[in-house]
């Protein structure tokens, strides 16, 4: 709406829409603000490549180079597009459609063209990571996949967020273990641990099952760091379920947990047949509750680290502040390792110098989420 006064003001020529909400909404949009010169859905390419072709010159996309829009020392990779799983709540299914896994030639040439301009962290995502290959090869594949990109000359981590706790390939956990460039790191979302809730949620998963699979990935993958998300206020979700998920947070001690309040989605399985019955206040009062009790454990965690040296990629930089991540952390969702600038200790590189380089440190002190950490070498 803003753009739209902004043309109004003839400040900008023409405005297009594109993107979850014009998949989804694309009618609805066209009525409601007809200011809009074109609404594209999630994967309109042609349509809206075709459109700019008539309105840019020499508007050439044989030979494109994939453009990176995170600081070019890491780089997010898409490994699949789209979900097959029913999760009651969840309106991605609706949007992006079924699951489709990228070959992993294609990602692997999508890696080594990363690599070559000077990528060292891959973040692979998708809406069901531990689901990949299984359209294309019959069976899950991330292990394989990760292997694959491991011998890419230049990466020298490899992350993996949005993995799928029903069914969780075990190959990746050994991969992770024994293969240095996968970092022991897994962000799996969770949304809870009362059985009844989750069978409410169409997880697929029950109590049991999710308790076995953290102590599984904890013993099998020493020192990894669980990242997962937790969904307060789900309709039927009673004050015994939440209290047990109160329980479960306090003894498998996540490092990284976020939480949302169960907000209703048009069309999905729970805004059809489930009353949405719990107050907004109540939502938020269990929302602030678990939060609460998870920055104690976050805190708890970062202390354990004090005295510890770690290697860590340097992101950017504030003043004479280096801003780091260590395998625990993945960027935008996690705490950051503050380090101290010494030029002495950085062989006379100056702070511009260092983003993008890794570095060994060692942990100073610790807050609920940041760590501060002076510099031992450049590696």
């Amino acid at each position: 709406l803003e753009l739209v006064e902004l043309k109004r003001k003839r400040r900008i020529g023409r405005l297009y829409v594109m993107g979850c909400l014009g998949e989804r909404y694309r009618k609805e949009l066209a009525e409601e603000i007809p200011e809009v010169d074109g609404i594209y859905g999630k994967f309109d390419w042609e349509g809206i490549i075709g459109n700019l072709e008539h309105r840019t010159e020499n508007l050439c996309i044989e030979g494109w180079k994939r453009k990176v829009t995170t600081p070019r020392h890491y780089a997010y990779v898409k490994i699949a597009e789209g979900c097959d799983r029913k999760c009651s709540y969840c309106a991605i299914p609706l949007i992006r459609g079924a699951h489709r896994s990228v070959p992993v030639e294609d990602l692997v040439e999508e890696a080594r063209c990363l690599a070559d301009r000077g990528v060292r962290e891959l973040i692979l995502i998708a809406q069901d990571s531990t689901y990949y290959g299984l359209d294309l090869y019959g069976e899950r594949s991330l292990a394989r996949l990760l292997r694959a990109l491991s011998e890419i000359d230049g990466i020298e981590w490899i992350r993996i967020h949005y993995s799928y706790p029903s069914s969780f390939p075990d190959d990746v956990l050994e991969e992770m273990r024994s293969n240095p460039k996968i970092c022991k790191y897994i962000d799996i979302p969770l949304q809870h641990i009362s059985t009844a809730v989750l069978a409410k949620m169409h997880r697929g998963i029950d109590s049991e099952g999710t308790r076995a699979l953290v102590k599984k990935m904890r013993e099998e993958v020493p020192g990894v760091a669980l990242r997962t998300t937790m969904i307060v206020g789900h309709p039927g979700e009673e004050e015994k379920d939440f209290e047990e998920l109160l329980e479960f947070v306090r003894s498998a001690r996540f490092e990284r947990l976020g939480a949302f309040a169960y907000s209703e989605e048009e069309d999905t399985y729970s805004a059809l047949h489930y009353k949405d019955d719990i107050s907004q206040e109540e939502k938020n009062s269990r929302l602030d509750r678990l939060m609460t009790l998870q920055e104690e454990i976050s805190y708890d965690c970062n202390k354990a680290r004090v005295g510890q040296t770690e290697k860590v990629l340097v992101d950017s930089f504030d003043g004479q502040t280096l801003v780091c991540r260590s395998q625990a952390e993945s960027p935008e969702v996690d705490g950051e390792i503050l380090v101290r600038y010494d030029a002495e200790l950085s062989g006379g590189l100056g702070v511009e110098s260092l983003v993008g380089r890794f570095m060994n440190v060692r942990i100073t002190d610790a807050g609920s989420y940041d760590l501060s950490a002076e510099i031992i070498s450049i590696l």
